[in-house]
C-alpha cells in the first residue's frame, strides 16, 4: 500500500507540474503575446468542450448510462457555474479588469479547472489501485490531455488580467486539486465510481458554462474575418486535439 502512495503521488505532483507550461511564454514580447492571447482563448474553449463532450459525458454515459440522473448532472453543473459567475461578478464586475481586479471569467475558469484536476487525482488514485501498469498508462493519458488545456488556460488568465507569473501561480495551485482527488481515494480505498459518477457530469456541465457563456462570447468582440477565422481555426483544434485524444 505504501508504494501505491508513492506512486500516486508522484504521479499527481506530475501531473500539477504540467500548468507551468505557460512557462514557454516567458520569452516571448508582450505584445507578440497579446496577438496571440486570443487565439489561446479560442484553444481553451474547444479544449473544454472537447473535453465536455469527447471525454466527460462519454465517460458518464459508460459508466451509469444517460437518464435523468445523468441529465440533472451536467444541468446541475451549469446552473451551479451561473450562480457562482453571478456571486463574482457582484464582487468584482463594479471594478475595471486590470492585474489587481481580473476579469470574472479567470475565476470561472479555475473554478472549473479546479473540479476537473480533482478528477483527474481520483482516477489516477484509482488505477494505481486496481495496479501499478493501469496507474502509468492513465497517468500519461492525462498528462497528454492536460497540455492543450493548460495552454488555453494560460491564455484565458492572461486576457483576464492576470500577470504571466500571477497566472503560472495560480494554474498550478488549481492543478493541486489532483493531489486532493488522490488522497481521498487513497485514504478512503473507496471505488472512484462512488463519487465520479456525479462530479464527472457536473464538471462537463461547468466546461459547457465556462466555454458557452464566457469564453465564445469573448471571441464573438472579434469581427475581422481573417482573426475571425483563425479564432475557428484554434477552436476546432482544440477540439480536433481532445477527439484524438479518445480515439488514439
Amino acid at each position: 500500500m505504501l508504494l501505491t502512495w508513492i506512486y500516486t503521488l508522484a504521479a499527481v505532483i506530475l501531473v500539477s507540474l504540467v500548468s507551468f507550461i505557460g512557462l514557454l511564454t516567458i520569452s516571448i514580447n508582450i505584445q507578440a503575446l497579446k496577438k496571440v492571447l486570443m487565439y489561446l482563448v479560442s484553444l481553451s474553449a474547444g479544449a473544454l468542450l472537447g473535453a465536455a463532450f469527447f471525454h466527460l459525458i462519454p465517460e458518464a454515459v459508460e459508466e451509469s448510462g444517460f437518464g435523468l440522473p445523468l441529465a440533472s448532472y451536467i444541468l446541475a453543473g451549469i446552473l451551479t457555474f451561473f450562480v457562482l459567475e453571478k456571486i463574482i461578478c457582484w464582487r468584482h464586475c463594479h471594478v475595471p479588469t486590470s492585474k489587481n481586479h481580473p476579469h470574472p471569467v479567470a475565476f470561472m475558469n479555475l473554478i472549473g479547472d479546479a473540479f476537473h484536476n480533482f478528477i483527474d487525482g481520483m482516477i489516477i488514485a484509482g488505477s494505481f489501485l486496481a495496479s501499478v501498469p493501469l496507474g502509468i498508462s492513465t497517468t500519461i493519458a492525462v498528462i497528454l490531455h492536460e497540455i492543450p488545456q493548460e495552454i488555453g488556460d494560460f491564455g484565458v488568465l492572461l486576457h483576464a488580467g492576470f500577470g504571466r507569473f500571477k497566472a503560472l501561480w495560480f494554474n498550478f495551485v488549481c492543478a493541486l486539486t489532483a493531489v486532493l482527488g488522490a488522497i481521498l481515494i487513497l485514504a478512503l480505498n473507496i471505488e472512484v465510481h462512488t463519487l465520479s459518477s456525479f462530479l464527472v457530469p457536473f464538471t462537463a456541465g461547468g466546461f459547457i458554462y465556462i466555454a458557452g457563456a464566457d469564453l465564445i462570447p469573448e471571441l464573438k468582440k472579434e469581427i475581422r474575418p481573417l482573426n475571425s477565422l483563425m479564432q475557428l481555426f484554434f477552436l476546432l483544434l482544440g477540439l480536433g486535439i481532445m477527439f484524438l485524444l479518445v480515439v488514439i
